[in-house]
């Protein structure tokens, strides 16, 4: 589509679209469950997995098989708990946890890459462990990280902050929105 200034507005995300004209714009994770919903598309395994899945569907092929339903994690840990608690199968980064690591590690921390792949690899470990792993990863967890490509926003206020290192949060998310309303690449012509 094209506007009076001859730049393209995001179209409506309905099922009229091509797959091509889906992959072209930016949609949020609860828009594509929305259309995957309303078109019959099963739902799970992350946003480029639904995409894949509604681009295939609006072509007019089979999708990609979704992944198939994990089941929810076994019994998660009570308060109150201490160092000797032992991690079981399937523990979620809670509330429990978040809280006793406040109390033993202070405020600052925060489920990273490093602790939530430690609580969820770490069946058979102590909470104890836990807190050693945060404080042996902070070297690491200091270092400038990859952000995932699910995670557009962040990607983007990453690089816009370090080309504009004055700018305020405010003109930040006013450029997320200008960039995730402009096309990701030309139409097929």
């Amino acid at each position: 589509m094209s506007s009076s200034t001859g730049a393209e507005t995001r179209p409506k995300l309905s099922a009229e679209l091509s797959g091509d004209e889906l992959s072209r714009w930016y949609w949020t994770l609860a828009e594509l469950t929305l259309l995957a919903r309303e078109l019959g598309v099963p739902r799970g395994g992350g946003k480029a997995a639904l995409t894949e899945r509604l681009r295939a569907v609006l072509d007019g092929a089979a999708p990609p098989a979704a992944p198939p339903r994990t089941r929810s994690a076994g019994l998660q840990l009570a308060a109150p708990v201490n160092g000797f608690t032992v991690i079981p199968e399937g523990q979620r980064c809670s509330q429990v946890l978040r809280e006793y690591f406040r109390r033993e590690i202070g405020q600052s921390f925060h489920f990273d890459a490093y602790m939530r792949r430690f609580v969820a690899e770490g069946a058979g470990c102590t909470l104890a462990d836990a807190i050693a792993h945060w404080h042996a990863t902070r070297p690491a967890a200091a270092q400038l990280q990859e952000i995932g490509s699910q995670f557009e926003l962040n990607r983007f206020l990453r690089d816009w902050h370090v080309e504009h290192p004055a700018g305020s949060r405010a003109e930040a998310l006013a450029a997320w929105r200008a960039q995730r309303d402009r096309p990701r690449r030309p139409a097929a012509g």
